[in-house]
C-alpha cells in the first residue's frame, strides 16, 4: 500500500494528521509506503518576520492577536491527545520551500537506494518536531542541514540542494497537483492513488480508508465447477472467444 501525503511543516494540524494516519495503520496491522510532498500554507512567509505566532495568526486571519493566542491554545490540546508537545509561544516564522526541497533530496536518495527506506518519514518527523516542539528555524540553512543530517542525509548532497534552485519545480508541481486533486488546505491523503482524506480526520476515518484500500487489493476469488462436474469449460488452448 502507497499513501501520498501533502502537508506543510509549519502546519499544526499535518503534524496532528501523521499521528492519527500512524495510529491508523498500527491498529490495522497495515504495512504502507508514505511518500511526502510539498504544500506551502504561505508561500509568502519569510524566516526573518519578527512578530510572534499569535500575532502572525491574528493578522492573517483579521481577528487579533487574543484569537491568535486561543487557537494556539486549542490546536496544542488537541495534539496533547496523540501524543504531540506542542510550544507555539517558541515557534519561529519560515519559509519553508527549502524545508520541501531537502524531503525532496531525502526521496530521491530513497528511490536510488542510498539511504534506507524511512529516510524521508524520519526527516519529515524531525523537520515537524523542530517547528512545534523545539522552537528551531526551519527555514534556516544550518539547521535544515542539521536536522537533515541528524536523520542520516549526506551533508555534501544537502548543502548543495540548499545552495541552488534544485527541486524547487518539484515542490511547485506538487503544490499543483494537491490543488489537481481538488485539496484546498493540509495535511491531504491519498491512499493507493483511490482514496483521499483531506484534513486531520480521526483515527476511525483512517481505519476505514485502509480497509477499503486492502479490499480493493486482494486477490480475485476464482469460483468454479462443483468436483464431479462433466460439463467442459476451457480445454488447454484456452477458452473459446
Amino acid at each position: 500500500m502507497r499513501i501520498d501525503v501533502w502537508s506543510d511543516v509549519v502546519c499544526p494540524w499535518c503534524y496532528i494528521g501523521k499521528r492519527r494516519l500512524e495510529q491508523a495503520l498500527a491498529e490495522s496491522a497495515e504495512e504502507a509506503e508514505i511518500v511526502w510532498h510539498s504544500f506551502q500554507l504561505d508561500p509568502s512567509a519569510t524566516s526573518d518576520d519578527p512578530r510572534d505566532l499569535p500575532t502572525r495568526l491574528g493578522e492573517k486571519y483579521g481577528r487579533g492577536r487574543e484569537w491568535g493566542v486561543q487557537a494556539n491554545a486549542h490546536v496544542t490540546e488537541i495534539a496533547a491527545e496523540v501524543g504531540l508537545e506542542y510550544h507555539l509561544d517558541q515557534a519561529k516564522s519560515a519559509n519553508t520551500v527549502d524545508a520541501h526541497r531537502v524531503l525532496h533530496l531525502a526521496r530521491e536518495l530513497v528511490d536510488a537506494g542510498e539511504v534506507p527506506a524511512d529516510t524521508q518519514d524520519r526527516l519529515k518527523e524531525r523537520l515537524l518536531k523542530a517547528y512545534f516542539t523545539d522552537g528551531l528555524p526551519v527555514g534556516d540553512h544550518a539547521t535544515l542541514t542539521s536536522l537533515a543530517t541528524e536523520v542520516g542525509l549526506p551533508s555534501d548532497r544537502v548543502t548543495a540542494v540548499l545552495a541552488s534552485t534544485t527541486y524547487a519545480e518539484e515542490v511547485a508541481a506538487d503544490q499543483a497537483q494537491a490543488l489537481a486533486y481538488g485539496a484546498n488546505g493540509v495535511p491531504f491523503f491519498v491512499i493507493d492513488e483511490k482514496y483521499g482524506v483531506s484534513g486531520a480526520q480521526p483515527v476511525e476515518v483512517f481505519q476505514e480508508a485502509l480497509r477499503r484500500a486492502n479490499a480493493d487489493r486482494k486477490p480475485v476469488t476464482l469460483i468454479t465447477a462443483p468436483t464431479g462436474t462433466d460439463d467442459p469449460t476451457c480445454g488447454p488452448d484456452g477458452c473459446p472467444v
